[in-house]
């Protein structure tokens, strides 16, 4: 279920006293899909009709899909001062057992039929790979995290070692 790091993809960008940082945005085939959606929604909806019902759908639709597309990519990965942080949610180092770097076959395994109900899952249909972060918690009935990410090596090595200077 491991994988090796891909050699077509950039490695993850780190920060300023960041171990690790990485953002899933969408791919750029993705924008052009929705942003031609939403121009045949706008003609859809304007179909030929005059006054404010001829501008108003393109004025307004290819904004909001953007905004909505740009919200779907928000999601940023880190793992920094300790803690990994995965959008809002953060997790302190210390209560991490072992990280699972996993390819798609991995991914689909461990959330497919199976998965646990209580996992905390970050997942992104548009990135293969991830991370199971398997928890030492007897206080948190969370078994595990299950987060996108494009570096999936990578991010398990950091919040290894994150761990470990923990």
């Amino acid at each position: 279920m491991s994988v090796s790091p891909s050699p077509s993809s950039p490695a993850p960008r780190t920060a300023a006293g960041a171990e690790y940082s990485e953002r899933l945005t969408l791919p750029w085939w993705l924008w052009v899909v929705g942003l031609a959606l939403s121009g045949l929604l706008a003609a859809e909806l304007w179909m030929g009709a005059p006054g404010v019902r001829a501008w108003l759908p393109f004025v307004l639709l290819p904004p909001a899909t953007v905004a909505g597309l740009w919200w779907l990519g928000r999601v940023r990965v880190a793992v920094r001062d300790g803690e990994l942080f995965v959008d809002d949610a953060h997790l302190p180092v210390r209560y991490v057992a072992d990280v699972v770097p996993l390819d798609a076959a991995g991914r689909r395994e461990v959330l497919g039929v199976g998965a646990d109900p209580l996992a905390f899952v970050v997942q992104r249909p548009w990135i293969a790979g991830a991370v199971q972060v398997v928890l030492d918690d007897p206080a948190d009935p969370t078994p595990f995290w299950v987060v996108s990410t494009r570096h999936p090596v990578e991010l398990a090595r950091a919040i290894m070692a994150a761990r470990e200077a923990a």
